[in-house]
C-alpha cells in the first residue's frame, strides 16, 4: 500500500510539471507578462523538455531507492518470521512436544479391535461394592438402581460431573468420580472380570493339556460356559479352563471369549432376587432335614449332591449314555442321571473296576450289558436325554445320596426312590 501511494503522488507531481511546460510554450502571445517572465519562459521553452525528462530521471532513481528500500524490509521480515518459527520449533522439541498428526491419529483409532472399539461408549463403577444410579444428576435425587463392581453400562450422555446410563432395566445417572470410562473401563474390566469361553460345537472334546493327542477328560456341547484360567501359561491354539478345580484345555477355534460382565438392577429385581435365593435357602433346609419316608425305609427325594467331576472320554460317556436309556429310558432325566451316578460312584469307590468301561461290563452287573441291548443300543444310537443325564453324572451330580447299585421300588428295598427305580 505504501508503493502504491508513493507512485501516485510522482504522477501527480509530473503532471502539473507537463501542465506548465505546457502553459509555458502556449502562452506568448495570450497573456502580458514582463520580460523577465518571458526571458525564463523562453528558456523554459527551450529547455523545457529537457528538464522534464531530468526531473522525470531523478524522480525514477528515487523511486527505485524507495523500493529497494521496501524489498528489504520485507525480506528482513520474512527472514525474521522464519527464524522465530525455527526458535518455536526447537523450544517445543526441547520441552516434549511434537506436531500433532491428525490421519496418523485416526490410523489408531480404526486399528482398535471390535471389542475395544465396543468398550467407547461403555463404562464401570470403581468401587468396592456398588454404586447407587439415581433419577436424576443430583445426589439427593431418588435412586432407581445399583451399578455394582463388575456391572457395564451404556453412556447415554456424559457430563463434567454426572453422566446418564443404561443398564439392563435401569436408566439414570451416575456420578463420574466413581466411574472409569472407555479403553479404561475396558482394561479395569479385562483386571476384575472374569474371562469366559462358550462352546460354539457339539461333541467339543475337554483335554487335560494343550495336545490333540492329551487325554479327553469330558466332552461339552454348544452353549456351554467355562471359566478362562488367566494364571495359566498360553499355548498357541488353545484356551485354559476350570473344570471344578482342575486345569483343562479346549481348541481355540471352537470357543469365544467374553468378559463375563454384569448389568445394573432396579431396587425391585434386586428385592425379588433376594426373597428367591431365601425361598431356595429355605427349600433347602428343609430337604436336608429329611424327605418322607415309608415304612419301609424308602424315601423320595428330590435333592441332590454336587460331586466333583469324573474324567471320561467321549466313547465312555456315550457308553454310559446307551447304559442309562436302557435301565431308565422314558423315566426322566433326573432318574437317568442317578444311574449314571451309580457307575460313577463304583468307579471312585475303589470297590469297583477303575473305569466306566469295566464298571459297565463287570460280569454279572448291569443287563443290558449282558443280554446285548447294550450294544444295540450303541448300534441305534442314544437320545439327547441319555446323554444329557450321562453328562450331568459325569459333571459330579448325583441325586441318590451315594449310591452304589439299584432295582425295582417295587422290591420294598429301602433306599432313595426316584420314578420306579429304588438307589441305595
Amino acid at each position: 500500500m505504501q508503493i502504491s501511494k508513493r507512485v501516485i503522488e510522482s504522477a501527480t507531481v509530473l503532471a502539473l510539471a507537463l501542465a506548465m511546460v505546457i502553459t509555458a510554450v502556449t502562452s506568448n502571445g495570450v497573456y502580458a507578462v514582463s520580460d523577465t517572465q518571458t526571458a525564463e519562459n523562453t528558456q523554459l521553452e527551450e529547455n523545457g523538455l529537457a528538464g522534464f525528462a531530468v526531473a522525470m530521471n531523478e524522480y525514477e532513481v528515487e523511486s527505485a531507492d524507495y523500493l529497494d528500500s521496501l524489498i528489504s524490509v520485507e525480506k528482513e521480515a520474512s527472514n525474521m518470521v522464519a527464524a522465530s518459527a525455527e526458535d518455536v520449533s526447537a523450544e517445543g522439541q526441547a520441552e516434549g512436544e511434537t506436531d500433532v498428526d491428525v490421519e496418523a491419529a485416526d490410523a489408531t483409532e480404526t486399528t482398535l479391535s471390535a471389542e475395544e472399539q465396543e468398550w467407547q461408549g461403555k463404562l464401570m463403577a470403581d468401587v468396592k461394592d456398588f454404586l447407587y444410579v439415581r433419577a436424576k444428576a443430583d445426589a439427593d435425587s431418588d435412586i432407581v438402581g445399583k451399578l455394582y463392581k463388575g456391572d457395564r453400562a451404556l453412556i447415554k450422555k456424559q457430563g463434567s460431573e454426572w453422566t446418564k446410563i443404561a443398564s439392563g432395566s435401569v436408566n439414570g445417572y451416575v456420578k463420574n468420580e466413581y466411574c472409569v470410562f472407555g479403553q479404561e473401563a475396558y482394561a479395569y474390566a479385562k483386571k476384575h472380570c472374569d474371562t469366559v469361553a462358550k462352546v460354539t460345537i457339539d461333541g467339543l472334546r475337554v483335554r487335560k493339556s494343550p495336545a490333540e493327542d492329551a487325554g479327553v477328560v469330558k466332552t461339552v456341547v454348544t452353549g456351554d460356559k467355562f471359566k478362562v484360567n488367566k494364571k495359566a501359561n498360553k499355548t498357541d491354539g488353545w484356551v485354559a479352563i476350570k473344570v471344578d478345580s482342575d486345569t483343562c484345555y479346549v481348541s481355540a477355534d471352537y470357543v469365544t471369549l467374553s468378559l463375563d460382565t454384569g448389568k445394573a438392577v432396579t431396587l425391585e429385581e434386586e428385592a425379588a432376587a433376594q426373597k428367591a435365593e431365601e425361598e431356595k435357602k429355605a427349600a433347602a433346609a428343609q430337604t436336608a432335614s429329611g424327605s418322607s419316608s415309608s415304612s419301609n425305609g424308602q424315601t423320595t427325594t428330590t435333592s441332590t449332591t454336587q460331586n466333583t467331576s469324573l474324567a471320561a472320554s467321549a466313547d465312555e460317556e456315550t457308553l454310559l449314555a446307551a447304559l442309562v436309556q436302557c435301565e431308565a429310558g422314558g423315566q426322566g432325566v433326573q432318574c437317568m442321571t442317578a444311574v449314571g451316578a451309580v457307575v460313577v460312584n463304583r468307579v471312585r469307590s475303589g470297590s469297583y473296576p477303575s473305569s466306566i468301561y469295566n464298571v459297565i461290563y463287570q460280569r454279572g452287573q448291569f443287563g443290558p450289558a449282558s443280554s446285548g441291548r447294550l450294544e444295540s443300543r450303541l448300534a441305534s444310537g442314544v437320545s439327547s436325554s441319555a446323554r444329557q443325564a450321562a453328562r450331568a453324572a459325569l459333571s459330579g451330580s448325583d441325586p441318590t445320596g451315594g449310591a452304589k447299585s439299584f432295582k425295582l421300588a417295587s422290591s420294598g428295598h429301602a433306599g432313595v426312590v426316584i420314578g420306579p427305580i429304588v438307589f441305595y
